[in-house]
């Protein structure tokens, strides 16, 4: 699956003026029984590259020129480049789980649940910049669009909540804790940041709350044990419910039920963002990724890995133009990463192959740039 992209609107390349080029959409998948990050081309299936990580990689992110997975049992980090080489693994940590970046893709932010601390790493300079305590059991976390704010539940099955500036994104400072008054799992910045959803992974209801009094202003009934949430097409909200095999979306200003549909079983990750038509999720217990437009029709399911955690979308180049671009063999170029905040056509075809909405989504990306978007569960 061939596409005419302009590479220097990728993630990867903020350059205004870009050159043509060819890739391939893949999505990038821990395995955390396989102890690897794996590449998988979403149209055929076919694994294109396998990368061993520490024990028990479970989430991941993509930054600037970098790719951040997190190994919860190791207790470890790993940066790699856009080609999965790995660059550098950080040690030491005692429970580290979720991962995400600044605005800038700059620095990644790390939980460390074993110590209470939110562990800050610049992406260029590849070390460890700043650690601060935010309380124990910090766990599943979120930037606010503006990047000013990151919110993170203290536990996988949290009683409270930290509210963390980040005007210094690289000195992180908290401000406060409160309890939302139910049990908090995941968390997510509604796209005008006016809204935070968080989902309990008890109970049925995904809570929304406003994000400057902390107080709840409506909930919705989605499901089991409900996990994660993303945006996608207008702002429209996804949830998923892994152990009722749903994904459910939501308007997000009324909290009304639009559609549901049918997934994998153990489908709790997705991966989705403002102005995106694709929805993608993981099963945790099947390892298939699954991709849906934003009517929540399906549009392709595929096997990765024996159980598949967290997911990234990626186009890699084809090897003659990635051979121009990086200076190097093209047995040796990778991926080159794209911002799942870039704007999808409406179509009923995947918006992962659709050649001209490619094109119409890195023009949007090199004018209005990208922020960060999340790929967890746990």
């Amino acid at each position: 699956m061939k596409w005419t992209i302009l590479a220097a609107a990728l993630v990867l390349v903020s350059s205004a003026s870009a050159a043509q080029t060819s890739g391939t959409a893949v999505a990038l998948v821990t395995a955390e029984q396989q102890n690897m990050l794996v590449a998988v081309e979403l149209s055929s299936g076919k694994v294109l590259r396998r990368v061993s990580l520490p024990a028990d990689p479970q989430n991941l992110a993509v930054g600037d020129r970098a790719v951040v997975a997190v190994s919860t049992r190791a207790g470890a980090v790993t940066l790699l480049d856009e080609r999965l080489r790995i660059l550098k693994v950080f040690r030491g940590f005692a429970d580290p789980h979720i991962v995400a970046v600044s605005r800038s893709r700059r620095l990644a932010y790390v939980t460390d649940d074993g110590r209470g601390e939110l562990v800050v790493i610049g992406l260029r300079a590849r070390r460890i910049i700043d650690r601060v305590f935010v309380g124990a059991g910090a766990h599943h976390m979120a930037v606010s669009p503006s990047g000013s704010r990151l919110w993170i539940a203290l536990g996988e099955h949290a009683s409270a909540i930290s509210i963390v500036d980040l005007s210094r994104p690289s000195r992180p400072r908290l401000l406060r804790r409160f309890s939302p008054g139910f049990v908090a799992h995941d968390l997510t910045f509604s796209p005008d940041g006016r809204r935070v959803w968080v989902t309990s992974g008890v109970g049925d209801s995904v809570h929304i709350l406003d994000a400057h009094t902390g107080k709840q202003s409506f909930a919705v009934s989605v499901g089991a044990a409900p996990q994660h949430v993303a945006f996608a097409g207008h702002g429209f909200a996804f949830v998923t419910s892994g152990y009722s095999s749903r994904i459910t979306k939501i308007a997000p200003r009324t909290g009304r039920v639009l559609a549901t549909a049918r997934t994998p079983y153990g489908s709790f990750n997705l991966s989705a963002s403002l102005n995106t038509r694709a929805v993608v999720t993981t099963s945790l217990m099947s390892g298939r990724v699954t991709e849906f437009d934003t009517n929540l029709h399906r549009l392709s399911s595929v096997k990765a890995a024996r159980a598949a955690r967290a997911v990234a979308l990626t186009v890699w180049p084809s090897p003659q133009r990635a051979r121009k671009i990086n200076g190097v063999p093209a047995s040796r170029t990778g991926p080159r990463h794209l911002s799942v905040e870039a704007a999808w056509p409406k179509t009923n075809r995947s918006p992962m192959r659709d050649q001209e909405g490619f094109r119409r989504a890195i023009s949007s990306l090199m004018i209005f740039g990208g922020r960060p978007s999340a790929s967890s569960r746990s």
